[in-house]
């Protein structure tokens, strides 16, 4: 006789980009033991694809391709897997601002952390006096292809990225879709923006929604008490 089968929970969550609900369940024994051993790695392209096989299999919600997510959804939907998964705190060890040296452990709430959104962003790029850039958010596989590190980003990743995010180009009448010209016919397009103009782009990025969470710490030796900015997943599992 076989054993029997365990029934494993359901949850639903607000996916911040679309607001629309999404189905997931708890990850199970052997995928938390695929995310240790990236975590192990402290590889961020290891975790990353810890990550994406994690909720690919945890999604129930059908037609939802995680490969097309945009990254802060990817971030949120984990961060809320992980949740229901192993409990609904975090305990990391960082350094205190102030010295740069002096190590405190704190616990995060998990509840507490959401995605952020600037009011004054926008994914229409107005370039010139006739063109609009329409863009579209990076996706996982986008942030792997790229070997994507907010520390270690070379200019041409961030140029390389910003190609791969366009959706089309609109200009009066006239729609240029991206995925009817080469990419060196982009390139080209983008080599002859003014700085100004690349910048405006740039900003897309620097302003898009984000997993972001400020906490206070208080330095032990010195008592002086500062804020701590926690951004992107990787900084939920691991020391600062």
């Amino acid at each position: 006789m076989p054993l029997p089968s365990l029934v494993v929970p359901t949850y639903e969550l607000i996916l911040p980009s679309t607001e629309k609900p999404i189905k997931f369940r708890p990850f199970i024994v052997k995928e938390e033991k695929l995310l240790l051993l990236a975590l192990e790695s402290e590889s961020n392209i290891e975790i990353t694809n810890a990550i994406r096989t994690i909720i690919s299999n945890c999604v129930l919600t059908k037609g939802i391709k995680v490969e097309t997510l945009p990254t802060f959804d990817i971030e949120f939907l984990f961060l809320n897997i992980r949740k229901k998964s192993v409990g609904e705190t975090i305990d990391l060890t960082v350094f205190c601002p102030d010295d740069g040296v002096t190590e405190v452990k704190i616990q995060i709430d998990l509840d507490e952390v959401q995605v952020q959104k600037d009011p004054n962003h926008t994914k229409n790029i107005k370039i010139g006096d006739k063109f609009v850039l329409e863009m579209k958010y990076p996706s996982l596989d986008q942030f792997i292809k790229n070997n994507f590190d907010l520390e270690k980003i070379s200019s041409s990743q961030t140029y390389d990225m910003i190609i791969d995010c366009v959706d089309k180009l609109c200009v009066e009448d006239e729609v240029y879709v991206f995925s009817d010209y080469s990419r060196d016919e982009w390139v080209t397009f983008f080599d002859e923006l003014t700085s100004t103009e690349f910048n405006k782009i740039q900003s897309f990025f620097e302003t898009m929604p984000k997993l972001r969470h400020e906490v206070e710490v208080t330095n032990p030796v010195t008592k002086v008490t500062e804020k701590i900015v926690l951004e992107g997943l990787t900084a939920f599992f691991t020391s600062q």
